[in-house]
């Protein structure tokens, strides 16, 4: 998957307008709502400059203080009505905006998780996070105001252009005459933002990705062990001034749109009062209704202007929703067929039947694996040996669907694991690696991750069984003891015993081992072997073997050599026929005795 998004130029379509649309769609009872309240406000705003052309017209020359009293009377009640009416409207609108950005965040976030092992192998875990966060808090404003803003400026607009034609046709037309001088700035304005407002999307994008990549645990070590501090501050001082530069222009651009709108603003009342005038000088026409008429101008050029003006933030929200679409739109690679039903592994055999994949597609893409057989029984270790990249991951991988196979089958109890939910495979396999993930949480959150509904005495016995319970009373708050960022407040060891523990609470019939014990030391080996001696017991085991004390206790050894399987057998029949294996176990574990006893470690499995 090639995922450069952001390098794409492109003109928003069409479609990209539908489906903003359609997410307004559910909420159309309460948009009809809105926009009848939105008539009213525009209807209420034309009566002041009606009522300020009787005070003008009528009340002042006759000196008429009853009806100057009932007229100002009635533009209070208009403006206090006005407002509990826009009130109600806001609430609403704002209302649906968020429910609106809910339902984007939460299918984006959705989709994410449903997405295949190889997207986020290929894509920056800071380009994710700024889609999710940066990119919808980019078209908040959108959803939540400029959708009922449009609307408003749109009703206000054609009510108050029917009353000024009823009150002078000349005036408006000379109004109107000025209206086109608006279309070019507001354009040109429009396609700026839009490429600067994407361009600044993309240096987010990378801020969010170095700032995942050197503020987390890992990458502080990293930064301080290398003594790099300088080259990443340096690097984010980059980055940061070409986001400020970026948006330093982007509200330039915006400034001079508006100085340009607010010179119309001034120019057009000067016509008007100058045109006007001459009428009242003649007699021909009212001062009220020139004044009334000026009031309604200024009401005209008002939601004209944010209407020419929208189109400057539309465009740039546009192009947010665009990024966003492009995630909702990409493929599901793995995910449950038509008909999937859960899978019941009450023993757990794995069986690979001629298995092939690639990472990549195309007919020129390298093979990871090629025709791989072998069956895993229940009870038994199968060890994976082989150099590094031959595909010994990869095989594990594939169990429980974090890619699919390119040709052949995996079984479960007989059964293809492409034709059972995505969720009972995960359920049915098990697995703890070299470098065990725990969330920022307590002890106690991150075992019962592996069973929400576990009691404390089942979560208790899993801690015992993994000998992991002593040291986490010994911890500052015992269970109850935040672990840190990945788990950095506990000792690899530790770690690993809670990651044991965590599958053993979980009680999945197969279990896959990332060689637990290949970056520790002696003593915390020797306790995780005890740990793992419950998990294995009566369960499927599949273990990448990096230790011999792995290899010797497994009931079978399958050699793995650029995606084959070329060797199988036991340690002392692999080690006897002087092949791969043999070459291997004297390279990396050291020479061993042949016929290394094997009986007493197989009783503790059983």
């Amino acid at each position: 998957m090639k995922m450069a998004p952001e390098t794409k130029k492109k003109p928003i379509a069409r479609a990209t307008i539908g489906r903003v649309a359609g997410c307004f769609r559910p909420y159309w009872r309460r948009g009809i709502v809105v926009a009848i309240a939105i008539a009213g406000t525009s209807v209420l705003g034309l009566a002041n400059p009606l009522l300020v052309r009787q005070i003008i017209d009528r009340a002042l020359p006759a000196r008429d203080l009853r009806l100057l009293l009932l007229l100002a009377a009635a533009m209070v009640a208009v403006t206090l009505l006005s407002g509990a009416i826009d009130t109600f409207e806001t609430y609403q609108t704002t209302l649906v905006g968020q429910r609106v950005m809910f339902d984007l965040r939460t299918g984006l976030y959705a989709h994410m998780q449903r997405m295949s092992l190889k997207f986020f192998t290929e894509t920056r875990a800071g380009e994710i996070l700024s889609r999710i966060t940066a990119d919808v808090s980019g078209v908040q404003e959108l959803v939540t105001t400029t959708a009922s803003q449009i609307l408003t400026d749109a009703v206000m607009t054609l009510s108050t252009l029917a009353l000024m034609f009823a009150l002078d046709w000349k005036l408006t037309l000379i109004c109107l005459a000025m209206l086109p001088l608006f279309v070019y700035p507001t354009r040109k304005a429009g396609s700026i933002r839009r490429r600067l407002s994407k361009d600044a999307q993309i240096k987010v994008a990378d801020l969010s990705a170095m700032m995942e990549e050197t503020l987390s645990v890992s990458g502080a070590l990293l930064t301080k062990t290398f003594g790099r501090q300088k080259r990443e501050i340096d690097r984010f001082t980059g980055l940061s001034r070409d986001l400020t530069d970026l948006e330093l222009k982007r509200a330039m651009i915006g400034q001079i749109f508006w100085v340009t709108i607010q010179t119309f603003w001034a120019v057009a009342p000067a016509l008007i009062y100058l045109v006007g005038g001459r009428a009242v000088a003649k007699g021909t026409e009212t001062l009220g209704s020139i004044i009334a008429f000026v009031a309604l101008q200024n009401r005209l050029f008002f939601p004209v202007g944010r209407l020419f003006g929208v189109q400057v933030n539309i465009q740039g929200a546009l192009a947010l929703f665009d990024r966003i679409f492009e995630y909702l739109d990409l493929p599901i690679e793995v995910g449950d067929r038509p008909g999937a039903r859960p899978l019941s592994a009450s023993r757990g055999e794995v069986t690979f039947d001629r298995v092939s994949f690639a990472y990549r597609e195309g007919q020129d893409a390298p093979q990871a694996l090629a025709e791989v057989s072998f069956t895993a029984r229940p009870g038994e270790l199968t060890a994976l040996v082989g150099p590094s990249g031959a595909g010994k991951t990869t095989i594990t991988y594939l169990i429980p669907r974090l890619y699919d196979v390119g040709s052949g089958a995996i079984r479960v109890d007989g059964t293809d694991v492409r034709e059972v939910t995505l969720a009972s495979i995960g359920q049915a396999v098990g697995v703890v690696t070299q470098e065990s993930f725990l969330c920022h949480a307590t002890v106690r959150e991150n075992l019962r991750y592996a069973r929400p509904d576990a009691t404390d005495e089942e979560l208790e016995a899993a801690a015992r069984a993994a000998q992991i319970h002593e040291r986490i009373l010994q911890l500052p708050e015992g269970y109850e003891t935040l672990v840190g960022e990945r788990g950095y407040k506990l000792s690899g060891g530790e770690r690993q015993r809670l990651a044991i523990a965590r599958v053993l609470l979980k009680g999945a019939p197969i279990v896959i081992l990332d060689e637990a014990t290949s970056a520790l030391d002696t003593a915390s080996e020797r306790l995780i072997q005890a740990a793992l001696e419950p998990l294995m017991r009566g369960r499927t085991t599949i273990a990448i073997a990096h230790r011999l004390s792995t290899v010797l206790r497994a009931d079978q050894i399958l050699v793995v050599d650029h995606g084959r399987i070329v060797e199988r057998g036991t340690h002392a029949e692999l080690y006897r026929e002087g092949g791969l294996y043999a070459k291997l176990v004297d390279e990396q574990f050291g020479a061993p005795e042949a016929e290394a006893p094997l009986a007493p470690v197989r009783e503790t499995l059983n």
